[in-house]
């Protein structure tokens, strides 16, 4: 039988004022009603609220999980340093990753994930096919060192996740564990009550090929993803890719390139306005370092150069901004004023730079421009690579209607690795000919942690959280508003909801006005509230629900029969 929680003797204390460092909804409410309490900047505690809240949701992932035949481990934190600098991503993660030492001087880590320790576990366990397919996985803490954690438990350095990952002999079996995952992690993100749209993804420092996002939609989002109001294409943006145009169309005579004198114009704006063209008319030269080696992206003007695109098109290459410094050592750069006819360097550009087209852009000279510079006449492009920022009413790349933008938070990611761990740790078993196969491996991620403000964004008013059932602290809140006869009545109501099998959080707290219990009782968010207040003495209860803010006076019994059917 589910125990009675008093508020009376619960940890909590509740704010009414919203936290001065607070930026979204979940870390203010989530703070506010006493789930979670800062210890450090992007570490949290998790409070007696908070941790019921996360169990729930563990729950629920472990039972979908265990249902596609999925077995539950636990790996360490602490990690060697080996067998990330083996797969290369002891360099990869770069400032990201948490690095120590022990006493006697070996490299360690705090694991980020661990594709690396699974691949060697299942070697060391796996070594036929009639071992296969497998999949493990864990519920654990993760580390990153962020730059800037933000946004409560949204953006931690430490947080917890759900990693799963499958073996399989065949390109065929892993898309059958692909497909597993990908329904599991729908059922799940159903039962939580989360809105939530699966998007095209990249893989970024996970590796593999297929690989597909879990988003909620919310203002507190970091990811930006676009939506198509007359298909079904969904994706993250720097997923989204629109196809090459081969020419500018029918062949037009262009002038000959025309120089200019505009002084003081070196971004495309203050050009822009200075020769009365559109931005559009433009061509945007950005300069990059390509694992060091400097290289020009040409974009429309009127379009920003999407970095992030740009890695994921030539990765595994580092790509960063030149500096200052970088201009000094090649004074054929001119700042301010770059043009691709003549440049000595890689020139990618964008498909809308097709062959045909006519620019303004930078002259290589101070203060000189250049009109009529034509794709394929004047310079060649190189490599075409879609990396603009995809912008409202881009043309979806499945049907040609404008696309929708939209912010949400990163809730879950599924991945086709493929063989690049099971090659890179030589992780093969014996097939059916009696001859080594090599392992193909699925990645699969939940944030649990992020789940939890999720629902938190998703759900909360005005007056604070509002938990869906299943992941809920509790069924209902049993609010005592008066003395010594309504919180008599609370507490005998709460006794027979418990023993009906319902999880109770019961207010008794002496001393406390019926105000501030209300207050709290919205603010901590439980589907349902059962007020033993002013009509306690016939027997009568009022019950709320706690979303739709609907009230009905009730007897007990009709309120526990309600409550439980």
């Amino acid at each position: 039988m589910p125990q009675v929680q008093r508020m009376s003797r619960l940890m909590v204390k509740t704010l009414r004022d919203d936290p001065a460092d607070a930026e979204t909804l979940s870390h203010k409410l989530l703070v506010r009603a006493g789930y979670v309490r800062r210890t450090s900047a992007g570490i949290w505690s998790w409070l007696p609220l908070g941790k019921k809240v996360f169990d729930n949701v563990s729950r629920v992932v472990r039972e979908e999980m265990d249902a596609i035949g999925a077995q539950e481990v636990l790996l360490p934190a602490l990690l060697p340093k080996e067998p990330y600098e083996q797969s290369g991503r002891w360099e990869e993660y770069g400032d990201l990753l948490f690095r120590l030492k022990d006493r006697k001087g070996a490299d360690y880590l705090l694991g980020p994930t661990h594709e690396e320790i699974f691949t060697q576990v299942v070697k060391d366990q796996c070594t036929s096919y009639k071992d296969l397919p497998v999949m493990l996985y864990q519920i654990q803490t993760k580390y990153r060192d962020e730059a800037r954690p933000r946004s409560g438990v949204l953006r931690g350095r430490e947080f917890q996740m759900k990693d799963s990952y499958s073996f399989d002999t065949t390109d065929e079996g892993l898309a059958t564990s692909y497909a597993l995952h990908r329904e599991a992690y729908q059922k799940i993100f159903a039962r939580l009550g989360l809105d939530f749209r699966i998007v095209s993804a990249v893989s970024g420092a996970m590796g593999g090929s297929a690989s597909e996002e879990f988003l909620a939609p919310a203002a507190a989002g970091e990811d930006t993803f676009v939506d198509c109001p007359a298909c079904d294409y969904a994706a993250n943006t720097e997923a989204v890719t629109f196809p090459r145009s081969a020419s500018a169309g029918e062949a037009v005579a262009h002038p000959p390139v025309e120089e200019v004198d505009t002084p003081d114009t070196p971004t495309i704006e203050t050009l822009a306005a200075h020769l009365g063209v559109p931005a559009s008319a433009t061509l945007k030269n950005l300069l990059v370092k390509v694992d060091g080696e400097i290289t020009a992206v040409g974009v429309p003007g009127d379009r920003e150069v999407d970095l992030g695109k740009l890695g994921e098109h030539l990765a595994p290459a580092v790509v960063e901004l030149v500096t200052a410094e970088d201009f000094e050592d090649r004074p054929d750069l001119v700042r301010g004023y770059v043009g691709p006819q003549g440049l000595k360097i890689r020139y990618i550009a964008d498909p809308r730079v097709a062959a045909g087209t006519a620019w303004v852009t930078g002259a290589n000279k101070p203060d000189t421009h250049a009109r009529n510079v034509v794709a394929g006449r004047d310079f060649e492009v190189d490599d075409y690579l879609d990396v603009v920022v995809v912008e409202e009413g881009d043309p979806c790349p499945a049907c040609g209607a404008g696309l929708k933008l939209d912010r949400a938070i990163e809730i879950g990611h599924i991945f086709q690795l493929g063989r690049k761990y099971a090659d890179t740790f030589q992780l093969d078993v014996l097939g059916q000919q009696g001859k080594p196969v090599r392992v193909t491996m699925g990645s699969y991620g939940i944030g649990v942690s992020r789940a939890v403000a999720a629902l938190a964004e998703q759900s909360a008013d005005e007056q604070g959280l509002c938990w869906p059932r299943e992941i809920a602290p509790a069924d209902v809140h049993v609010v005592a508003a008066g003395k010594a006869l309504q919180t008599e009545l609370a507490l005998s109501v709460s006794e027979k909801l418990a023993a009906a099998g319902l999880r109770v959080l019961v207010d008794e707290r002496p001393g406390v006005s019926p105000g501030v219990k209300f207050t709290d009782a919205e603010l901590i968010g439980v589907p349902h509230i059962l007020v033993a207040g002013r009509r306690s003495a016939d027997g009568v209860v009022e019950l709320k629900d706690r979303r739709t803010g609907e009230r009905e006076e009730l007897t007990v019994d009709e309120a526990i029969a309600r409550l439980t059917a």
